[in-house]
């Protein structure tokens, strides 16, 4: 196909001739119904697919063999009869200076329909050399990564109108960010992250992303949460995209209802990501189920800061546990006093999925004073209840 120029053409409202019935007349006639061209087909029979299309009125049908004369008016012509009335087509289009795409014989068309995806906004069109199949590989894989984040997908001018995505970032490991929340990193213009966000992949970023670090340690919080709220609805007024990067899950103790309200309130369109919550997978690094059968039947997520005299006593019922290391004396203290057995298994699973993941096991009278000998310290989880028995590192405990 030396000699070509790629292009995209507006077809909409205007006059397109299919000519024929079959697989090929089909597939092609929906493209072109879907890009709103007013496709008219001759052909003396039809696939069912057509028929339909015409029984609603979005396809006129000229149920005869093509003759010369109906080109006229049309301003693209696909012929698909796999018979000579092909080759009389795309003469009488060379002589009406019409484009002519001819199927299965791309070596004399004037036209060439490449494979297509559309990606939101982008629109991926693959050309593989007359080789239909190799330009369907070529466009599925580069459509794949788009969808994926792994290729820009960054607008260079703003939006109109900005928005925010809050996206949850996972327990750390980069492999565990969604691959929708990776999309929308692609796409961002502002980087608005959290101290346990994975920050690994703020690499992935083009430099003049601007990544604003607001991460909050145990009882220190340098940026309060209504000024990371002004600070996102500032940005998205500006036109930007706005992606709040956050550790874990959005909505499990990471305030993600609080900015949502706050953009909503703003009148700024927010997208939520949900994340995978480190008070499940994190304990899953351990090899610790949150529930396993016969084991434990149901399991409470709280902060560690919360009055927890009132949740289930029974080892079957898994208790875990976020932000809790200063506590942790009180916090066990607390739970023998409202009935929880002296010797419930516990377990601290501190950094969970980096390369320095620890995890220290004891019974709940002794998880406090293990864990200060052993030097725990925050980001780290505490998982209580009989499932912690599963873990190696409860099986290999002397």
């Amino acid at each position: 196909m030396t000699g070509s120029l790629p292009l995209t053409l507006r077809i909409a409202g205007r006059r397109v001739v299919v000519v024929g019935g079959g697989h090929v007349a089909t597939r092609r006639t929906l493209s072109l119904l879907e890009a709103g061209a007013a496709v008219v087909v001759i052909s003396p029979e039809v696939s069912a697919s057509l028929a339909a299309s015409i029984a609603r009125g979005e396809v006129e049908w000229v149920e005869r063999t093509y003759v010369t004369g109906d080109l006229t008016g049309a301003w693209l012509v696909q012929t698909a009869t796999d018979s000579p009335v092909d080759d009389l087509v795309a003469r009488d289009a060379e002589a009406a200076q019409i484009w002519c795409l001819k199927g299965g014989d791309p070596e004399h068309a004037t036209a060439w329909a490449p494979a297509v995806a559309r990606v939101d906004d982008v629109l991926v069109a693959v050309s593989g050399g007359g080789d239909a199949g190799r330009a369907t590989a070529l466009r599925d894989g580069v459509a794949a990564a788009l969808q994926a984040g792994e290729l820009p997908m960054r607008h260079r001018t703003h939006h109109p109108d900005g928005f925010v995505a809050l996206v949850g970032g996972g327990p750390g490991d980069p492999g565990l960010l969604t691959t929708r929340g990776r999309r929308l990193l692609a796409e961002a213009d502002v980087v608005v992250v959290d101290r346990l966000a994975p920050h690994a992949v703020l690499a992935e970023l083009d430099a003049d992303v601007e990544v604003i670090d607001v991460g909050k340690m145990p009882d220190h919080h340098p940026v309060p949460q209504d000024e990371i709220n002004a600070l996102l609805i500032a940005r998205a007024r500006e036109g930007k995209v706005v992606v709040r990067l956050k550790g874990g899950d959005p909505y499990v103790f990471g305030r993600g209802g609080e900015e949502l309200i706050a953009c909503r309130d703003a009148g700024i369109p927010v997208e939520v990501v949900p994340g995978v919550t480190s008070a499940i997978s994190v304990a899953a690094a351990a090899g610790i189920p949150v529930t396993h059968r016969g084991v434990a039947r149901g399991f409470s997520v709280v902060t560690g800061h919360e009055d927890i005299a009132t949740l289930p006593h029974d080892g079957d019922h898994t208790l875990v546990m976020l932000m809790g290391v200063k506590r942790l004396a009180q916090t066990c203290a607390d739970l023998i006093a409202s009935g929880h057995s002296a010797t419930t298994p516990a377990a601290i699973v501190e950094r969970g999925y980096s390369p320095t993941q620890r995890v220290t096991v004891a019974t709940l009278d002794t998880l406090a004073a293990t864990a200060a000998a052993a030097g725990v310290e925050s980001p780290a989880i505490t998982i209580i209840g009989d499932v912690v028995t599963l873990s190696p590192a409860w099986v290999g405990r002397t």
